[in-house]
This record gives structure tokens, C-alpha cells and sequence, in this order.
């Protein structure tokens, strides 16, 4: 399969071509997935965005991987949704140190109309200091999708997690069809989509291509492409999962890559356990774009200053975060 077929923005993948993807020699499957990548992006810039839990805990929905589920004993304390104030005061500072794009996630099955108001004010909020905007809420009514995009909402996360064959593996509490509305419901209201998936939650292979097959077979390629590798967390179901070999996770990054050229693929959760090499090849293999910050939501990240170092080290600049 030649390069110029993956850049022509394909959306009809199956999985023997994307599985023989995943089995190419390493450095020839890195070739060509950075060769697309130089194809659209400066491959010496990565975006970088800043996350903030503006609502933690007491959600009603049984994600094995979530601390924040009610169902589980993680120590979380339950947090109410953030003041507005405190919101921008996290959004400035995270400006401040080279963030372009600011997400908010809350700890929702699915938002009340009185909350999406509030969110509708942090959006306008972090918009009037010059960043691009992205909320995690869950579910959505078509009436709470358009209010956020009359607040100005840039981006919209809703991530698939994993292949809908292990999808129940995952989670119980809504279904994957569930999920892929939310996503069609984002994308018909003019919002741009971030959506990708965690990996290391036990799937097998054919798991991880089929999630990268469902993401690069929507209609439109989402603007981001968050993958995730398990942060493992006491007290949740998948704590004690066997660990991904880092390989295949650079493997990941590639193959999404070459079946999203245009999209920005993102290096999310996990980045505490991924040593500066493997980051490395993973920018190489067509990262870029980061999340920023000591925090994740509840799970740690890098330090900033870690990360500006690294940077540093590999030559590499942020960047905005326009779609090319």
C-alpha cells in the first residue's frame, strides 16, 4: 500500500490491510508513517493543550479504567463543579506556559441543561484569553450540543476507548452505538471531534486496529486523535492488567497516523511510564500534539518543566493547533 493512497483521506479501511499495517518491520512501518506526517505537518512542531477536571468524581457509569466512577474505591474525593473564576485562573496559567488549547472535563453520564450553561460561560471564558476551547461532558442532547456551539466550543471529546467487540470488556453502563451518536450529534452541530482511545486494557490486536478502523471509517477524520495508554489505578477493574509493550504502542501512534493524515494524533494519558526515548519515536512516528500539565484529569503527567526539556533536547517547538 502506497503512501499516496493513505493520504487521500480514506474512510472505507478493513482490517486485513490495517492488521498487515500493524505487522510491517518497524522501521519500515515508521517510514511511511512519518513520511505522510511530513506530508501535512511541520514535523518539529507539536501542539500542546492543558486538561482540567472542572467537575471530579461521583459519576454514575462503571468505566473499568475510571477512578472517577461511584462504583469504585479509588480515595477520590468528589469534587462540585469548579467557579468560573477558578476555571480561567487554571486557563491563564496554563497559557501562560505555552498551552494553545484548553480542555475541561467533567465527571458526567450526561450533563443537565443547567450545567451546560455553566459551561457555556467557562467556554466564553477561556475564548476571551485567546485559547481554543475542548469540553468532555459525556452524553449529549441535540439542544445541549447547539448551546455549546453558539457558546463558541471549538472541540468536543468523546473517545471510543477501544473496539466495540471488547467495548463490554470495558463498560456496561452505555453502549458503543451510544457513543458513536454522541460523536454524529458533535459533528452535525459544526464542532470539531477529539476523539481516540486507551489502550493496555487487556484487547488483543485485532482490538487496537478496529478501534483505529472505526475512527478512520467516520464520515470525517476527528480534528484530534487522543491515544491513551491505561494509567492503572487502585481500586479499579483494571488494575493489574499486563502492561503494553511500548513498541506497540509507537505502533499505534504510526498506524493512526497513516489512516488520519490530517488529524492531529495526540500523546494523552500514560506519559508518566513512557521514558524520552519512546516519546521520541513516538513525535516521530506522527505525534503532535501533548496534553501539558502535572495533572490529567486525576492521574498525574509530566511536569512542564520535563516537558519543555525534552523539547528542547529533540529540537522540537509548540504549535498552533489549526486544522491543516
Amino acid at each position: 500500500m502506497s503512501a499516496t493512497i493513505a493520504m487521500n483521506l480514506r474512510h472505507d479501511w478493513q482490517l486485513e490491510e490495517v492488521t498487515a499495517l500493524f505487522n510491517l518491520p518497524f522501521n519500515d512501518l515508521l517510514f511511511q508513517a512519518h513520511s505522510i506526517h511530513r506530508e501535512h505537518f511541520d514535523p518539529n512542531e507539536v501542539q500542546i493543550s492543558s486538561l482540567l477536571s472542572i467537575k471530579t468524581g461521583s459519576c454514575s457509569e462503571d468505566c473499568g479504567y475510571c477512578p472517577q466512577s461511584a462504583r469504585y474505591d479509588s480515595d477520590l474525593t468528589p469534587e462540585a463543579l469548579m467557579p468560573i473564576d477558578e476555571v480561567l485562573k487554571s486557563a491563564q496559567q496554563a497559557k501562560d506556559q505555552g498551552a494553545s488549547r484548553f480542555c475541561m472535563g467533567a465527571a458526567w453520564r450526561s450533563p443537565k441543561d443547567k450545567d451546560i450553561e455553566r459551561v457555556v460561560e467557562m467556554v466564553q471564558g477561556v475564548k476571551s484569553l485567546g485559547m481554543e476551547t475542548c469540553v468532555t461532558l459525556g452524553m449529549l442532547t441535540d439542544k445541549q450540543t447547539d448551546a455549546l456551539k453558539a457558546g463558541g466550543l471549538d472541540y468536543y471529546n468523546h473517545n471510543l476507548d477501544t473496539s466495540e467487540d471488547y467495548y463490554s470488556e470495558v463498560i456496561t453502563t452505555r453502549s458503543y452505538q451510544d457513543r458513536l451518536d454522541t460523536l454524529s450529534r458533535v459533528r452535525d452541530a459544526g464542532i470539531n471531534v477529539c476523539c481516540g482511545g486507551i489502550v493496555g486494557m487487556g484487547e488483543n490486536d485485532n482490538d487496537r486496529a478496529n478501534l483505529l478502523i472505526e475512527l478512520a471509517n467516520l464520515p470525517q477524520h476527528p480534528e484530534s486523535v487522543p491515544i491513551n495508554m491505561l494509567v492503572q489505578v487502585e481500586g479499579t477493574p483494571m488494575m493489574g492488567s499486563e502492561k503494553l509493550d511500548p513498541f506497540m504502542f509507537i505502533r499505534m501512534i504510526a498506524v493512526a497516523r497513516i489512516l488520519m493524515p490530517k488529524s492531529r494524533v495526540r500523546l494523552s494519558a500514560g506519559r508518566t511510564e513512557m521514558s524520552d526515548e519512546m516519546q521520541a519515536f513516538c513525535f516521530f512516528a506522527g505525534a503532535n500534539s501533548i496534553f501539558y500539565g502535572d495533572k490529567l484529569l486525576t492521574t498525574d503527567n509530566p511536569m512542564t518543566n520535563h516537558d519543555l526539556s525534552l523539547f528542547e533536547r529533540l529540537g522540537v517547538r509548540s504549535a498552533g493547533s489549526s486544522y491543516a
